[in-house]
Protein backbone atom coordinates (compact mmCIF):
# COMPACT_ATOMS: atom_id res chain seq x y z
CA UNK A 1 0.00 0.00 0.00
CA UNK A 2 1.43 3.38 -1.01
CA UNK A 3 2.14 5.90 1.74
CA UNK A 4 0.02 9.06 1.59
CA UNK A 5 1.42 12.55 1.99
CA UNK A 6 -0.56 12.86 5.19
CA UNK A 7 1.05 9.74 6.62
CA UNK A 8 4.48 11.16 5.84
CA UNK A 9 3.43 14.36 7.60
CA UNK A 10 2.38 12.40 10.69
CA UNK A 11 5.61 10.44 10.74
CA UNK A 12 7.65 13.62 10.46
CA UNK A 13 5.84 15.58 13.18
CA UNK A 14 4.40 13.16 15.73
CA UNK A 15 7.56 12.83 17.83
CA UNK A 16 7.90 16.57 18.28
CA UNK A 17 4.32 16.74 19.49
CA UNK A 18 4.94 13.76 21.77
CA UNK A 19 7.71 15.71 23.48
CA UNK A 20 5.48 18.76 23.82
CA UNK A 21 2.66 16.74 25.41
CA UNK A 22 4.98 15.33 28.05
CA UNK A 23 5.60 18.87 29.35
CA UNK A 24 2.05 18.87 30.71
CA UNK A 25 2.68 15.97 33.11
CA UNK A 26 4.58 16.96 36.23
CA UNK A 27 5.26 14.95 39.37
CA UNK A 28 2.91 16.63 41.84
CA UNK A 29 3.75 17.82 45.34
CA UNK A 30 4.24 14.36 46.87
CA UNK A 31 6.47 11.55 45.56
CA UNK A 32 3.53 9.13 45.38
CA UNK A 33 1.55 11.44 43.09
CA UNK A 34 3.95 10.52 40.33
CA UNK A 35 3.63 6.80 41.00
CA UNK A 36 -0.15 6.74 41.23
CA UNK A 37 -1.12 9.44 38.78
CA UNK A 38 1.37 11.27 36.59
CA UNK A 39 3.61 8.35 35.62
CA UNK A 40 0.74 6.10 34.40
CA UNK A 41 -0.80 9.04 32.54
CA UNK A 42 2.53 9.95 30.99
CA UNK A 43 3.05 6.33 29.92
CA UNK A 44 -0.35 6.10 28.24
CA UNK A 45 0.01 9.45 26.52
CA UNK A 46 3.38 8.34 25.18
CA UNK A 47 1.73 5.26 23.64
CA UNK A 48 -1.27 6.91 22.00
CA UNK A 49 -0.82 6.55 18.28
CA UNK A 50 -0.06 8.78 15.35
CA UNK A 51 -1.31 12.08 16.89
CA UNK A 52 -3.52 12.84 13.92
CA UNK A 53 -5.98 14.90 15.99
CA UNK A 54 -3.57 17.60 17.20
CA UNK A 55 -1.62 17.59 13.95
CA UNK A 56 -4.71 18.24 11.80
CA UNK A 57 -5.55 21.12 14.14
CA UNK A 58 -2.18 22.64 13.22
CA UNK A 59 -2.78 22.02 9.51
CA UNK A 60 -6.17 23.73 9.65
CA UNK A 61 -4.58 26.77 11.26
CA UNK A 62 -1.99 26.88 8.50
CA UNK A 63 -4.58 26.24 5.76
CA UNK A 64 -6.43 29.49 6.56
CA UNK A 65 -3.21 31.50 6.68
CA UNK A 66 -2.46 31.35 10.39
CA UNK A 67 0.70 30.54 12.36
CA UNK A 68 0.38 26.90 13.41
CA UNK A 69 2.55 27.48 16.49
CA UNK A 70 -0.31 29.47 18.00
CA UNK A 71 -2.48 26.36 17.88
CA UNK A 72 -0.13 24.01 19.73
CA UNK A 73 -1.72 24.40 23.20
CA UNK A 74 -5.26 23.96 21.85
CA UNK A 75 -4.08 20.94 19.85
CA UNK A 76 -2.62 19.51 23.06
CA UNK A 77 -5.97 20.05 24.79
CA UNK A 78 -7.64 17.92 22.12
CA UNK A 79 -5.09 15.17 22.66
CA UNK A 80 -5.60 15.32 26.43
CA UNK A 81 -9.27 14.64 25.75
CA UNK A 82 -8.28 11.68 23.58
CA UNK A 83 -6.17 10.30 26.43
CA UNK A 84 -9.08 10.60 28.85
CA UNK A 85 -11.43 8.97 26.34
CA UNK A 86 -9.09 6.01 25.88
CA UNK A 87 -8.84 5.39 29.62
CA UNK A 88 -12.56 5.61 30.26
CA UNK A 89 -13.53 3.75 27.09
CA UNK A 90 -11.25 0.83 27.97
CA UNK A 91 -12.91 0.56 31.37
CA UNK A 92 -16.41 0.77 29.92
CA UNK A 93 -15.61 -1.89 27.30
CA UNK A 94 -13.70 -4.14 29.75
CA UNK A 95 -10.76 -4.07 27.32
CA UNK A 96 -7.52 -5.79 28.25
CA UNK A 97 -4.88 -4.19 26.03
CA UNK A 98 -4.21 -0.90 24.31
CA UNK A 99 -1.54 -0.95 21.58
CA UNK A 100 0.07 -4.12 22.91
CA UNK A 101 0.21 -2.81 26.49
CA UNK A 102 -2.15 -3.63 29.37
CA UNK A 103 -4.90 -1.04 29.68
CA UNK A 104 -4.39 1.35 32.56
CA UNK A 105 -7.25 -0.15 34.58
CA UNK A 106 -5.60 -3.57 34.22
CA UNK A 107 -2.14 -2.32 35.17
CA UNK A 108 -3.13 0.14 37.90
CA UNK A 109 -6.68 -0.77 38.92
CA UNK A 110 -9.99 0.84 38.02
CA UNK A 111 -9.86 3.52 40.72
CA UNK A 112 -6.51 4.95 39.71
CA UNK A 113 -7.40 4.69 36.03
CA UNK A 114 -10.62 6.66 36.46
CA UNK A 115 -8.70 9.25 38.46
CA UNK A 116 -6.03 9.58 35.75
CA UNK A 117 -8.72 9.98 33.11
CA UNK A 118 -10.31 12.71 35.18
CA UNK A 119 -7.00 14.58 35.33
CA UNK A 120 -6.65 14.33 31.57
CA UNK A 121 -10.13 15.87 31.24
CA UNK A 122 -9.11 18.70 33.57
CA UNK A 123 -6.11 19.36 31.35
CA UNK A 124 -8.42 19.90 28.36
CA UNK A 125 -9.77 23.22 29.61
CA UNK A 126 -6.77 24.05 31.79
CA UNK A 127 -4.40 23.96 28.83
CA UNK A 128 -6.47 26.57 26.98
CA UNK A 129 -7.10 28.76 30.05
CA UNK A 130 -3.37 28.99 30.70
CA UNK A 131 -2.36 29.52 27.06
CA UNK A 132 -0.38 32.80 26.99
CA UNK A 133 -0.72 33.10 23.21
CA UNK A 134 -4.52 33.58 23.07
CA UNK A 135 -6.54 36.55 24.24
CA UNK A 136 -9.54 36.01 26.49
CA UNK A 137 -12.11 36.21 23.69
CA UNK A 138 -10.29 33.56 21.68
CA UNK A 139 -9.93 31.35 24.75
CA UNK A 140 -13.69 31.47 25.35
CA UNK A 141 -14.36 30.62 21.72
CA UNK A 142 -11.99 27.65 21.80
CA UNK A 143 -13.32 26.46 25.17
CA UNK A 144 -16.87 26.55 23.80
CA UNK A 145 -15.78 24.26 20.97
CA UNK A 146 -14.10 21.87 23.41
CA UNK A 147 -17.12 21.75 25.74
CA UNK A 148 -19.41 20.99 22.80
CA UNK A 149 -16.97 18.34 21.54
CA UNK A 150 -16.89 16.69 24.96
CA UNK A 151 -20.67 16.68 25.25
CA UNK A 152 -21.22 15.23 21.77
CA UNK A 153 -18.65 12.47 22.38
CA UNK A 154 -20.24 11.49 25.69
CA UNK A 155 -23.66 11.39 24.01
CA UNK A 156 -22.32 8.99 21.38
CA UNK A 157 -20.70 6.83 24.02
CA UNK A 158 -24.01 6.66 25.90
CA UNK A 159 -25.73 5.27 22.80
CA UNK A 160 -22.94 2.76 22.19
CA UNK A 161 -22.93 1.48 25.77
CA UNK A 162 -26.69 1.66 26.26
CA UNK A 163 -27.49 -0.30 23.12
CA UNK A 164 -25.04 -3.01 24.20
CA UNK A 165 -26.38 -3.13 27.76
CA UNK A 166 -29.98 -3.44 26.63
CA UNK A 167 -29.08 -5.89 23.85
CA UNK A 168 -30.62 -3.57 21.26
CA UNK A 169 -30.40 -4.79 17.69
CA UNK A 170 -33.48 -2.98 16.38
CA UNK A 171 -31.21 -0.36 14.83
CA UNK A 172 -30.74 1.00 11.34
CA UNK A 173 -27.93 2.68 9.47
CA UNK A 174 -29.12 6.13 10.56
CA UNK A 175 -28.90 5.09 14.21
CA UNK A 176 -25.32 3.97 13.69
CA UNK A 177 -24.40 7.19 11.90
CA UNK A 178 -25.77 9.29 14.76
CA UNK A 179 -23.79 7.30 17.30
CA UNK A 180 -20.53 7.24 15.32
CA UNK A 181 -20.72 10.93 14.41
CA UNK A 182 -21.13 11.84 18.06
CA UNK A 183 -18.71 9.31 19.51
CA UNK A 184 -15.89 9.78 17.01
CA UNK A 185 -16.33 12.33 14.23
CA UNK A 186 -16.62 15.44 16.40
CA UNK A 187 -13.37 14.91 18.28
CA UNK A 188 -11.42 12.97 15.66
CA UNK A 189 -12.06 15.39 12.81
CA UNK A 190 -14.59 18.21 13.03
CA UNK A 191 -13.55 20.08 16.16
CA UNK A 192 -9.75 19.81 15.74
CA UNK A 193 -10.10 21.34 12.28
CA UNK A 194 -12.58 24.01 13.40
CA UNK A 195 -10.39 25.05 16.34
CA UNK A 196 -7.30 25.25 14.16
CA UNK A 197 -9.14 27.43 11.64
CA UNK A 198 -10.55 29.66 14.39
CA UNK A 199 -7.11 30.26 15.91
CA UNK A 200 -5.70 30.84 12.43
CA UNK A 201 -8.18 33.64 11.80
CA UNK A 202 -10.25 31.80 9.21
CA UNK A 203 -13.56 33.16 7.98
CA UNK A 204 -16.83 31.68 9.16
CA UNK A 205 -17.18 29.91 5.82
CA UNK A 206 -13.68 28.44 6.08
CA UNK A 207 -14.24 27.26 9.66
CA UNK A 208 -17.51 25.57 8.73
CA UNK A 209 -16.06 24.00 5.57
CA UNK A 210 -13.22 22.50 7.58
CA UNK A 211 -15.66 21.37 10.27
CA UNK A 212 -17.82 19.59 7.69
CA UNK A 213 -14.77 18.01 6.10
CA UNK A 214 -13.65 16.80 9.51
CA UNK A 215 -17.05 15.31 10.29
CA UNK A 216 -17.00 13.28 7.08
CA UNK A 217 -13.38 12.21 7.47
CA UNK A 218 -13.90 11.37 11.15
CA UNK A 219 -16.88 9.19 10.33
CA UNK A 220 -14.89 7.45 7.60
CA UNK A 221 -12.13 6.90 10.18
CA UNK A 222 -14.58 5.16 12.53
CA UNK A 223 -16.06 3.02 9.78
CA UNK A 224 -12.58 1.90 8.71
CA UNK A 225 -11.75 1.20 12.37
CA UNK A 226 -14.80 -1.07 12.55
CA UNK A 227 -13.69 -2.92 9.41
CA UNK A 228 -10.12 -3.34 10.65
CA UNK A 229 -11.36 -4.82 13.90
CA UNK A 230 -12.99 -7.61 11.91
CA UNK A 231 -10.55 -8.41 9.12
CA UNK A 232 -7.20 -7.07 10.26
CA UNK A 233 -4.82 -8.93 12.55
CA UNK A 234 -3.84 -8.43 16.15
CA UNK A 235 -0.57 -7.02 14.88
CA UNK A 236 -2.16 -4.58 12.44
CA UNK A 237 -4.96 -3.33 14.68
CA UNK A 238 -2.96 -3.38 17.94
CA UNK A 239 -6.16 -3.94 19.88
CA UNK A 240 -8.34 -6.87 20.83
CA UNK A 241 -8.98 -8.64 17.52
CA UNK A 242 -12.69 -8.94 16.65
CA UNK A 243 -13.59 -7.47 20.03
CA UNK A 244 -16.48 -5.64 18.34
CA UNK A 245 -18.14 -9.03 17.75
CA UNK A 246 -17.24 -10.31 21.20
CA UNK A 247 -18.78 -7.19 22.77
CA UNK A 248 -21.82 -7.25 20.46
CA UNK A 249 -20.98 -3.82 19.07
CA UNK A 250 -23.52 -2.11 16.82
CA UNK A 251 -21.13 -1.28 13.99
CA UNK A 252 -22.16 -0.29 10.47
CA UNK A 253 -21.03 -3.72 9.28
CA UNK A 254 -23.09 -5.57 11.89
CA UNK A 255 -26.21 -3.46 11.40
CA UNK A 256 -26.11 -3.92 7.61
CA UNK A 257 -25.63 -7.68 7.99
CA UNK A 258 -28.48 -8.00 10.49
CA UNK A 259 -30.77 -6.18 8.06
CA UNK A 260 -29.74 -8.13 4.95
CA UNK A 261 -28.28 -11.55 5.76
CA UNK A 262 -30.17 -14.77 5.16
CA UNK A 263 -28.37 -15.98 8.30
CA UNK A 264 -29.19 -12.96 10.42
CA UNK A 265 -30.64 -15.08 13.24
CA UNK A 266 -27.35 -16.95 13.58
CA UNK A 267 -25.41 -13.68 13.54
CA UNK A 268 -27.72 -12.29 16.20
CA UNK A 269 -27.08 -15.34 18.36
CA UNK A 270 -23.30 -14.84 18.16
CA UNK A 271 -23.46 -11.10 18.79
CA UNK A 272 -25.78 -11.64 21.76
CA UNK A 273 -23.58 -14.36 23.27
CA UNK A 274 -20.69 -11.96 24.03
CA UNK A 275 -18.33 -14.82 23.20
CA UNK A 276 -14.57 -14.70 22.68
CA UNK A 277 -14.47 -18.12 20.96
CA UNK A 278 -12.30 -17.55 17.84
CA UNK A 279 -14.37 -19.97 15.75
CA UNK A 280 -17.63 -18.19 16.54
CA UNK A 281 -16.06 -14.79 15.91
CA UNK A 282 -14.81 -16.05 12.55
CA UNK A 283 -18.27 -17.40 11.73
CA UNK A 284 -19.81 -13.99 12.44
CA UNK A 285 -17.32 -12.28 10.14
CA UNK A 286 -18.00 -14.90 7.46
CA UNK A 287 -21.72 -14.04 7.61
CA UNK A 288 -20.89 -10.33 7.31
CA UNK A 289 -18.61 -10.96 4.34
CA UNK A 290 -21.07 -13.13 2.43
CA UNK A 291 -23.77 -10.50 2.95
CA UNK A 292 -21.55 -7.83 1.42
CA UNK A 293 -21.59 -5.85 4.66
CA UNK A 294 -17.83 -5.26 4.78
CA UNK A 295 -17.88 -3.93 1.23
CA UNK A 296 -20.91 -1.80 2.07
CA UNK A 297 -19.03 -0.18 4.94
CA UNK A 298 -15.86 0.35 2.92
CA UNK A 299 -17.81 1.92 0.07
CA UNK A 300 -19.76 4.15 2.44
CA UNK A 301 -16.53 5.50 3.91
CA UNK A 302 -15.00 5.96 0.47
CA UNK A 303 -18.01 7.95 -0.80
CA UNK A 304 -17.95 10.17 2.29
CA UNK A 305 -14.33 11.03 1.67
CA UNK A 306 -14.75 11.80 -2.04
CA UNK A 307 -17.57 14.26 -1.36
CA UNK A 308 -15.80 15.87 1.59
CA UNK A 309 -12.56 16.37 -0.35
CA UNK A 310 -14.43 18.16 -3.14
CA UNK A 311 -15.94 20.61 -0.67
CA UNK A 312 -12.53 21.25 0.91
CA UNK A 313 -10.84 21.90 -2.43
CA UNK A 314 -13.56 24.30 -3.55
CA UNK A 315 -13.59 26.42 -0.36
CA UNK A 316 -9.98 26.48 0.89
CA UNK A 317 -7.18 28.06 -1.19
CA UNK A 318 -4.57 25.64 -2.51
CA UNK A 319 -1.60 25.25 -0.17
CA UNK A 320 0.61 22.59 1.33
CA UNK A 321 -1.70 22.39 4.35
CA UNK A 322 -4.86 22.02 2.28
CA UNK A 323 -3.30 19.28 0.16
CA UNK A 324 -2.18 17.42 3.28
CA UNK A 325 -5.72 17.61 4.69
CA UNK A 326 -7.10 16.20 1.45
CA UNK A 327 -4.54 13.42 1.75
CA UNK A 328 -5.73 12.82 5.32
CA UNK A 329 -9.10 11.67 4.04
CA UNK A 330 -7.43 9.09 1.81
CA UNK A 331 -5.28 7.92 4.70
CA UNK A 332 -8.31 7.45 6.95
CA UNK A 333 -10.00 5.02 4.58
CA UNK A 334 -6.88 3.25 3.27
CA UNK A 335 -5.04 2.68 6.55
CA UNK A 336 -4.34 -0.88 7.62
CA UNK A 337 -3.81 -0.11 11.31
Amino acid sequence: MSVTGFELYLNANAKAFDRYLLTFFGDGTHPDMSRYLYAPLRKLSDNSGKRHRPLICLLACEAVGGDSKQAWPAAAAIEHFHTAALIHDDIEDSSLTRRDEPCMHIAEGIGLAVNAGDLALALVCGTVVHDPGLDDAMKIRVLAELVDMTTRTIEGQALDIGWARDRRFDLGVDDYLTMANHKTAFYSGAVPLAIGAIIGGGSTAQVETLRAFGMAAGLAFQIQDDVLNLVGTKESTKKDFRSDVAEGKRTLVAIHALRNSRRKQRLLEILSARTSDPELLAEAVEIMEETGSLDFARNYGHDLVIEAKQGLIEAIPKSRARDLLASMADFFIKRSS
